[in-house]
């Protein structure tokens, strides 16, 4: 296998799901801000969307997507289990997991997309205005305080149990931070678990 990686949240979630399985993939850097993901060879030979991350794997198929290539490592690398080892437990990592992308990371980044990081994605795709970009802001701060609210006693996201929830939020969140979306003074669960996370090895992916 082969990741394709870059800056940015997206493919930081691949490394360090990758990082807990104890897993050392060979990596291709993508330059992002050289717009390489947008060119030949790797718009024609690896993903035509021209998104990172992309795992080549041993049979030359490439598959796409932060949930898909983590779901992928987790059934070829079982343990340490990162989705759940029961039904029960995948279907809550994957509920969360799904609460979470929608609620928290497309916002955000939505938000980044048409406001700092305009200069980057205008000539790309369409991107709301500047008052929408505040509005997607706005948003993901909600959902983020919302998430709060639900978290009262819990280590991780699923309990106890650390997962694939946790790494993705945590990679959306530690970028907004970069980037003009603080996590909110009121989401004291969040922020203790912010700094639990930024404690775990696998933060340095």
């Amino acid at each position: 296998m082969k990741l394709y990686t870059s800056v940015g949240p997206n493919p930081r979630a691949v490394r360090m799901f990758a990082a807990e399985k104890g897993l050392s993939l060979p990596v291709v850097e993508i330059d992002l801000m050289g717009g390489e993901n947008r060119a030949p060879p790797y718009r024609d030979q690896v993903n035509p969307a021209g998104q990172t991350p992309a795992l080549l794997l041993d049979d030359g198929a490439v598959i796409t997507e932060i949930t898909v290539i983590c779901e992928y490592l987790e059934e070829v690398h079982p343990s340490p289990t990162l989705i759940g080892a029961t039904p029960a437990e995948r279907a809550e990592t994957r509920m969360w997991t799904r609460r979470i992308d929608l609620n928290i990371c497309e916002p955000l980044a939505n938000g980044f997309r048409a406001a700092e990081g305009r200069g980057l994605f205008e000539s790309r795709m369409k991107l709301v205005g500047a008052e929408g970009a505040n509005e997607l802001k706005a948003i993901a701060r909600d959902r983020i305080l919302w998430l709060d609210g639900l978290m009262a006693g819990r280590q991780y996201i699923c309990g106890d149990r650390f997962s694939l929830a946790d790494i993705l939020l945590f990679a959306f969140l530690d970028f907004g931070a970069t980037v003009g979306q603080p996590l909110p003074d009121q989401a004291a669960w969040v922020k203790a678990w912010f700094s639990r996370m930024q404690a775990r090895p696998s933060a340095a992916a």
